[in-house]
């Protein structure tokens, strides 16, 4: 059994014994010095991350998928992170997945009792027919939690790549994973509550493998989402300045180039740098595995 009084994430901070009666400003401010060290914390694992997100992004680039696999606030992080990339990167349904012990439910309603259970874990992975080029990244601040740390080890005997994130130094978890993240921020500011720095650390390690796999994967243009879908009035509106940015074209050859590409902003791009129509635009992206860089070279004449 883990003896929780040694992990870092579970210390308690006896110059806060008086918090309760200090002033909120005093509080907030307290707690602000706090989140102020976690940037440094990822900074110290930042090779173990980029080494993660390049074993990532080659097994993406053949077709894998990235599956988030935790236990309350760390599942619910997954999620967070697997839901944005749809509109942000337009990745297909089931391309990046979250899971959570418990199910769909366990987001709103706690479900703590499915953290403990690893069999849990390797059902759901079972269940979206787990395969070796796809990835499980389990996510738990302790480093210990039975559903994280069964959700990699069943991944690895499947042959699938595995990545461990925690907050605690020597974790089951990283032993587990072929690549372990452990990004140590230290005790809480309430005694164990890991939804707090250790949150916000995960939170930053997340945004990081998402994004630069998906930058990796040509699904930007520089720092351009170029891959955005545009499903509301917001995001039409940032597709028309991406374009715009992207092109330097005056707006009425913008709209022009988004209707005929039917709201892609990538095609609609290439249809204006490349000067090619939409068919063609399209025919170029596809043979350039939807890399705009690619097909623009392709079009050069």
């Amino acid at each position: 059994m883990t003896d929780f009084a040694a992990l870092t994430t579970e210390a308690h901070r006896p110059e806060l014994a008086d918090v309760d009666q200090r002033p909120t400003l005093d509080i907030a401010r307290l707690m602000n010095a706090g989140d102020a060290a976690v940037p440094a914390a990822v900074t110290a694992r930042l090779p173990a991350i980029a080494a993660a997100i390049d074993a990532i992004a080659a097994r993406m680039a053949r077709g894998g998928r990235l599956v988030y696999a935790g236990a309350g606030t760390a599942g619910r992080l997954g999620v967070l992170d697997a839901s944005e990339c749809p509109p942000t990167f337009g990745t297909a349904p089931g391309q990046v997945v979250g899971l959570i012990a418990g199910g769909p439910s366990a987001l709103v309603t706690s479900a703590e009792g499915a953290e403990d259970s690893p069999a849990l874990a390797a059902a759901d992975l079972d269940r979206i027919g787990l395969t070796p080029d796809d990835t499980v990244v389990g996510i738990a601040a302790s480093g210990r939690t039975p559903y994280a740390v069964g959700a990699v080890r069943h991944a690895r005997a499947l042959g699938a790549l595995t990545v461990g994130l925690s907050c605690n130094p020597g974790s089951a978890l990283a032993a587990a994973a072929e690549h372990g993240i452990e990004v140590v921020t230290g005790p809480e500011f309430l005694t164990g509550s890991t939804r707090l720095k250790a949150g916000t650390a995960q939170k930053l390690v997340l945004n990081m493998i998402s994004t630069i796999t998906m930058i990796r994967l040509g699904k930007t243009y520089g720092n351009l989402m170029v891959d955005v879908r545009a499903s509301n009035e917001k995001l039409r509106a940032r597709a028309r300045r991406i374009v715009a940015q992207a092109t330097g074209a005056p707006d009425d050859a913008i709209e022009e180039a988004l209707t005929a590409t039917g709201g892609e902003v990538k095609n609609a791009i290439l249809t204006l740098l490349a000067d090619v129509d939409a068919p063609t635009a399209a025919r170029l992206l596809a043979e350039a595995d939807g890399r705009l860089r690619d097909a623009l070279a392709a079009a050069a004449p």
